[in-house]
């Protein structure tokens, strides 16, 4: 029997990288789509050699429509399992950032995630069995830092919600995971200052990665990492929005991030 294949993007590092180790480990092939060409190859190279699975590279940069649409083609071929990792954030302010910067994050952030999925979906649909996980974040849950970003994340989030309800009873499942602070090269990317952060509210990639695959198991659509998030989730859906402003202001600082 073939092995399932999974697809994932942005695996070059952080939750990606994260998501690649343990459907390896799983038994799936991998089709690992980044910028990157000599990480994804390096990547490649080790889970072939220590999973024993076909690994197939599809270098792509997402914020570019032909190659969305190189991934979208490979997709319409028919995968199990789609990880939209992919996804950046900026630093400065949004009234002082270039705005072709900001296109691009949404086209990452956004575009990629319904294309990809769109893509993604009709040979689940037809094989009545597949999952999409959408990576988010608790930004697009909670009013945090980044303007731009948390509008992202927060259409990713009632995006996966939308199509979860359209898809129930086919066999295919979506499913949106919304991790607070990770501990990978995010941050240090987006050349965002992450002085003076608690360490309480950092989360370990492993972690993440064991409760997503965890709680998709067992159907969750919306998925929230870590016993403090949890918490902070929770309690800003119960409080009035203007104090949960004010909150996340005092831990995000509320500036310099889009």
């Amino acid at each position: 029997m073939p092995r399932p294949v999974a697809l994932i993007t942005g695996p070059t590092s952080g939750l990606g990288e994260g998501f690649a180790r343990r459907y390896a480990a799983d038994g799936h092939d991998l089709v690992l789509v980044a910028r990157d060409v000599q990480r994804l190859e390096q990547l490649a190279a080790e889970l072939r050699q220590s999973a024993g699975i076909d690994v197939e590279v599809l270098p792509a940069d997402l914020a570019v429509a032909a190659d969305r649409a190189k991934v979208a083609d490979r997709l319409a071929d028919g995968v199990q399992v789609l990880v939209n990792n992919a996804g950046f954030g900026t630093s400065g302010e949004f009234w002082t950032a270039d705005p072709t910067l900001l296109q691009a994050q949404l086209d990452v952030n956004v575009t990629a995630v319904m294309h990809l999925t769109h893509a993604a979906l009709p040979p689940m649909l037809d094989a009545h069995r597949g999952t999409i996980i959408n990576v988010a974040s608790v930004a697009g849950l909670l009013p945090g830092r980044g303007s731009t970003y948390s509008a992202s994340k927060a259409w990713v989030i009632a995006f996966s919600e939308g199509l979860a309800n359209g898809l129930t009873g086919t066999g295919v499942g979506i499913h949106v995971v919304c991790p607070g602070f990770v501990r990978t090269e995010f941050h240090q990317r987006a050349g965002i200052d992450m002085s003076g952060t608690p360490s309480i509210l950092y989360l370990d990639v492993d972690d993440v990665v064991r409760t997503t695959v965890a709680r998709v198991r067992k159907g969750d659509v919306v998925i929230v990492p870590g016993l403090q998030y949890k918490v902070l989730t929770t309690v800003g859906r119960l409080v009035p929005r203007k104090l949960v402003r004010a909150l996340t202001k005092v831990v995000g600082k509320g500036r310099g991030r889009t």
